[in-house]
């Protein structure tokens, strides 16, 4: 028999054990270790069932085991601790409270998924992850970030498999009065509510949920509420699906209803309104619209107002590619983007915004990515690669300038150690080297003995293998009912065998399949019967992406194989709860993207936090940081004809370096193909080399890696000159972006007849290295003022295309007349190119390439 409908019933704590409950109701739990303790104690075994949530867990605790506990004054004691020591971690300065000079006083983070804990399933791979751990660095460092985004009433999807290895989605609903969630209430007790004017008359209203992540709020929209129809309902049901429709409404709520919510957050709370505003991928573009809207009622016209918005905006893209950008049918936007909607705001402004460059604007896609980059002054990609991929994919927003000087810049993404960083390494470091801060601890102190190093590390492997044969039988007793496990299961995996992880989301790009090119040659090196290797996969493909099931059908189906199934697995329903063994448990960490698609890829980061080298194509942030004593570079073969040859090629490095370098590494066992005595094991069977790379990794990489060194670049490099630039823009009754606004349509306008008329030099007979050259330029300004232009010498060395490599400029000082001049020292032999051009200048633009106006001389 089943419940026609079912509700979360939460416990009564007894009163002296009130702090179980604060502790519970913020989500630091999450990354606190000594919190995460606390509730284990009080029943191993149910907080194991609770999957680590402390208010499921709270409402599973018999109640006479809390009554136990409410007698027990150490235990209460230890509770009222914890909670003092949270209540100092939400008030004490941090690093942002003791930076010098002028801070934005609140940042706000829009994103649509959020990675935070297990028992918040409101992700679905890196870029909520990603999301997730920007927000805890920030709490952990004192910025003052409120995030927004949706309440997706079953998340995700959960995976299973059929048994013939197909994928198949399941949608459990989530019940949010079983989270660690407060629905927003007025003084009143009321509920606080945004809405949105839909077509025809229609309302879109949405209840907004408040969760505490440390010293962060973050707030998510629901439609799952009385005042919507069964179909607007609908519209937060689930991340990332439906059709085009359905995510356009997805997206305007968060972006225009986000804003409204954070409005009505600001008033109740009684703090200021967000300074900048940082937009996670496109999906959040429709925010700039809404606060555009809210600058024309305040007396702005449109080019104004969005001067205002751009000022005090971040854009991150995540996607190295078009393919992985929102765009939707101009119509279909074109419908609900009204006047009614967003007053102020004329529709055909709003459209032109998403426009794509060179496009029809009467037949273009609305491009949320080219919307975002329009309306935020500052963006940046999320590794030093893929901001050079984005300068490039971007490139044709600024007509005229080269790639490099796309104002995109980097900032490469970082993992939040304290999240996923296995409690038994951390309590290595506390025990031997006296800190709980492993990512920053002396992994090289000789205190800490190799051997002790290594049995932590096989602890971690251990219960990987413990975990991967529990939700093997999982998965097998699911698919045959009432059945017994086959006893093989039992045997699968080893926890002193050499295991390699392969874990993500499972777009064609990723490769996921690329370790079977050559089936025989693999499973050769996973039976070795002296040196044998294991593979523990998992990964989630999208619903609609049926040949990503294809690549996990495969993979599964060989796994399969009786002489392979208990050397490689593949695990259903990858989860934060999966992935907090399995980066720990494992030595080696596979990445094997197409190469430069990888925007950053941080599940490597994440292993090299539990002490594993990764083994990775050089793409994402690998691109950066790859070292030989850190891992192992996987060559990419550019050169190939085709993706099947280049396939072909890169498995083929794969197999080699592990047969060949880090299968002998681990075991420190000779290859037969390679000189005798290689590395040795010391007498307690520690591989040295091994560890030296586990040392180095953890004492040089890691720290480069944590997410607290991401958002220190955030605040420093966007955070802070967006607030700088805002202020400047809204000061004296926003006259910066009324001049500004005036400027840039004046420049606009004359800009057609702004031209380099001639140029010449002289001071060189035969040049030399350290000869000067003069340059002379005479220019046409179209009633223009040399107050609005810069006129630059841009030069550098000469490629046989003759495009300038590695240009530097050089700005030229007004001779009189229309003349300009300068000089520039040649400081390097070799071939030499210069010209000359014209960009507009303005103390409120971020680089002579925002306008995307440039005159250049002609040759």
């Amino acid at each position: 028999m089943k419940s026609i409908r079912k509700f979360t019933v939460r416990a009564v704590v007894p009163e002296r054990l009130a702090a179980l409950e604060k502790l519970a109701a913020n989500l630091r739990w999450a990354w606190h270790e000594p919190t995460r303790r606390l509730f284990e104690h009080i029943d191993p075994e149910a907080w194991a069932r609770s999957e680590h949530d402390p208010v499921t867990f709270l409402g599973e605790v018999e109640p006479a085991r809390l009554e136990q506990l409410a007698a027990d004054d150490e235990f209460v004691a230890r509770a009222e601790r914890e909670q003092a020591e949270l209540d100092a971690y939400l008030g004490e300065p941090r690093w942002y409270q003791r930076l010098e000079g002028d801070r934005p006083e609140l940042v706000a983070y829009f994103s649509p998924e959020y990675g935070i804990a297990a028992a918040l399933p409101q992700y679905s791979g890196g870029l909520g992850i990603l999301a997730g751990d920007h927000l805890k660095a920030a709490s952990d460092l004192g910025v003052p970030l409120v995030a927004v985004g949706l309440f997706y009433r079953t998340g995700y999807f959960s995976q299973s498999l059929s048994p013939d290895g197909w994928q198949e989605e399941r949608y459990p609903a989530l019940d949010p009065d079983g989270l660690p969630l407060a629905v927003l209430r007025r003084p009143d007790g009321s509920a606080v509510q945004v809405s949105l004017a839909l077509p025809d008359g229609g309302t879109l209203t949405a209840r907004v949920w408040r969760a505490a992540v440390g010293r962060v709020t973050l707030l998510l929209l629901d439609t799952d509420v009385p005042a919507n129809g069964d179909e607007l309902r609908g519209v937060t049901d689930r991340l990332y699906g439906g059709g085009s429709e359905h995510r356009l409404l997805q997206e305007l709520l968060l972006g225009i209803g986000g804003v409204r919510a954070l409005r009505a957050w600001s008033e109740l709370v009684g703090g200021p309104e967000p300074e900048v505003f940082h937009m996670n991928e496109g999906h959040a573009g429709f925010l700039g619209l809404e606060r555009i809207s809210a600058a024309i009622g305040e007396g702005l016209t449109f080019p104004e107002a969005l001067q205002l918005v751009r000022g005090g905006t971040v854009f991150t893209t995540h996607t190295p590619v078009p393919a992985g950008i929102d765009r939707f049918d101009r119509a279909l936007v074109e419908r609900y983007v009204t006047s009614e909607l967003l007053p102020g705001v004329a529709p055909a402004d709003a459209l032109a915004l998403g426009v794509e460059p060179g496009a029809d604007p009467a037949t273009s896609a609305f491009n949320m990515a080219v919307m975002g980059l329009r309306l935020a002054q500052h963006a940046n990609g999320v590794s030093e690669l893929h901001g050079r991929v984005s300068r490039r994919m971007f490139a044709d927003l600024w007509p005229g300038f080269d790639a490099e000087e796309v104002p995109i810049t980097s900032v490469t993404n970082g993992v939040h150690a304290p999240s996923w960083t296995d409690p038994a390494l951390i309590a290595l470091a506390e025990r031997i080297l006296g800190t709980d801060d492993s990512e920053h601890a002396d992994w090289q102190n000789p205190a800490l003995g190799d051997g002790e190093l290594w049995a932590v590390k096989r602890e971690m492997r251990a219960r990987l293998v413990d975990e991967a044969r529990r939700r093997l039988v999982a998965s097998w007793q699911e698919q045959h009912p009432g059945g017994q496990a086959p006893e093989w299961m039992s045997r699968a995996l080893d926890p002193d065998v050499l295991t390699v992880g392969f874990a993500r989301r499972v777009p064609t790009y990723k490769r996921l399949t690329l370790m079977l090119q050559d089936p025989e040659r693999f499973a050769a090196i996973l039976t070795d019967p002296v040196r044998p290797v294991q593979f523990v996969i998992a990964g989630k493909a999208h619903p609609a992406d049926d040949e990503g099931k294809r690549l996990i059908q495969r993979l599964v189906q060989f796994a399969a194989r009786p002489e392979l199934r208990e050397r490689i697995v593949f695990l259903p329903d990858y989860d934060i709860g999966m992935a907090e063994l399995l980066y720990p448990g494992c030595d080696v960490w596979l990445n094997t993207p197409l190469r430069p698609l990888e925007a950053c890829g941080t599940s490597g980061m994440k292993a090299a936090m539990n002490a594993a080298l990764n083994l990775s194509i050089l793409d994402g942030w690998w691109a950066e940081y790859a070292s030989d004593d850190f891992g192992w570079v996987i060559p990419s073969a550019d050169s190939a004809g085709d993706e099947g040859e280049r396939d072909e090629r890169e498995a083929a490095a794969l197999y080699e370096l592990l047969e060949h370098r880090i299968v002998p590494a681990f075991y420190d066992r000779p290859d037969p193909a390679e000189s005798a005595g290689f590395f040795e094991r010391d007498a307690d069977g520690v591989p040295g080399e091994w560890l030296r790379m586990l040392r180095a990794t953890l004492t040089r990489l890691v720290p480069e890696l944590g997410a607290d060194r991401m958002v220190r670049e955030y605040v420093e490099r966007l955070y802070g000159p967006a607030a700088e630039r805002r202020r400047a823009l809204v000061a004296d009754g926003a006259r910066g972006a009324r001049d500004l606004a005036a400027w840039s349509a004046r420049v606009r306008a004359a800009w057609p007849e702004v031209r380099v008329l001639h140029v010449e030099s002289g001071g060189l007979d035969q040049p030399a290295v350290g000869d000067e050259l003069h340059v002379r330029a005479e220019l046409a300004l179209g009633g223009l003022d040399d107050a609005d232009v810069a006129v630059e010498l841009v030069s550098g060395r000469s490629r046989a295309d003759d495009s300038l490599a590695e240009p530097r400029t050089t700005r030229l000082a007004r001779l009189g007349d229309g003349a300009y001049g300068g000089t520039v020292t040649l400081d390097r032999a070799g071939a030499f190119g210069y010209t000359v051009r014209v960009v507009p200048s303005n103390p409120l633009l971020a680089g002579p390439a925002e306008l995307g106006l440039v005159a250049l001389a002609e040759g």
